[in-house]
């Protein structure tokens, strides 16, 4: 039987091609491009070439990746749908192949316990026996991104473990589904303070973060560092599992937030920008303490 795909195509300006590319990259390097912008005949007999090119709005471009059915389309596009608005870009996002009204179900059996050392993602809606030491996180995550099965989740978790020792007050950037905030509280964080530009996510991640009994979890509305609270003073860890971009665009601010030698976990970096990614950590003056790497995806543990 022929293996079926589900084709995502994010449809914006010509002017935001190199982010929408960066963003997709992220979930996955295959992607098809319709930019024509800069086309034209050069001499070419106008008959032979489709009347769609020619026709084409120059000012728009087309991405599209295609999406094997035995991974989440909906993951993919829920994570589009929050990280594109971060960078502020309006764009439109289109699925192919799909029945959407089976949207609201059909990816759930995509999504398996996850587990990631001693700390273990399971659905919400599946029955699952912790074995001794291990830290259960219970996930449904609706319509925000973060389910623990994208590489970038799974490094920072992995790097989490190795740095929270117990009383800490953690600042999470671009929470998602809220995944990350609540695996620092179930291994010992004090408190965590969590936020995200999407009122969507931070919905799902409000409503995770009681269903897994983390009362020492808030989450707001912030656009990065925008509407941090610091009324309890800097933070002593920070999480940002994010685009290359924006944590290029934060890094200069964080000193602000996080306590001198604090541990910063930075993930969302696609292999091909980690240079960039590192050399906007130095020139901050901070320390790379760990990296480690899944897949086309880098995680990164740095000293402020």
């Amino acid at each position: 039987m022929a293996k079926a795909w589900t084709k995502i195509t994010v449809i914006g300006r010509t002017e935001h091609l190199d982010e929408i590319c960066s963003v997709m990259s992220m979930l996955d390097n295959g992607l098809m491009i319709e930019d024509y912008s800069d086309f034209s005949l050069n001499g070419m007999y106008g008959e032979l070439v489709d009347d769609s090119i020619l026709n084409a709005d120059k000012d728009t471009v087309k991405v599209s990746l295609f999406v094997p059915e035995e991974r989440s389309f909906l993951e993919y596009k829920t994570f589009l749908e929050g990280r594109l608005p971060a960078l502020n870009i309006n764009a439109k996002i289109e699925i192919e192949g799909v029945n959407e009204d089976d949207w609201a179900e059909s990816w759930k059996q995509y999504y398996k316990p996850v587990p990631l050392g001693r700390v273990t993602i399971v659905p919400a809606w599946e029955e699952y026996e912790a074995r001794d030491g291990e830290v259960i996180i219970r996930m449904d995550p609706g319509m925000a991104f973060g389910t623990g099965t994208h590489e970038t989740t799974r490094l920072v978790i992995r790097l989490m473990q190795d740095v929270i020792a117990g009383g800490e007050r953690v600042l999470d950037v671009g929470t998602g589904s809220g995944i990350l905030s609540i695996c620092a509280s179930k291994l010992g964080a004090k408190s965590c303070n969590a936020y995200d530009i999407d009122p969507v996510a931070v919905k799902v991640a409000r409503d995770n973060v009681i269903s897994d009994g983390c009362d020492n979890i808030t989450v707001e509305v912030s656009d990065l560092l925008k509407n941090v609270d610091l009324t309890g003073g800097k933070y002593d860890f920070c999480v940002a599992n994010i685009v290359a971009d924006i944590i290029i665009r934060m890094l200069p601010d964080i000193r602000t937030y996080l306590k001198a030698g604090s541990p910063l976990i930075l993930s969302g970096i696609i292999l091909d920008r980690a240079d960039e990614v590192r050399e906007a950590i130095k020139k901050e003056g901070f320390v790379i303490e760990k990296e480690i790497t899944e897949n086309d995806w880098l995680g990164i543990l740095v000293r402020v």
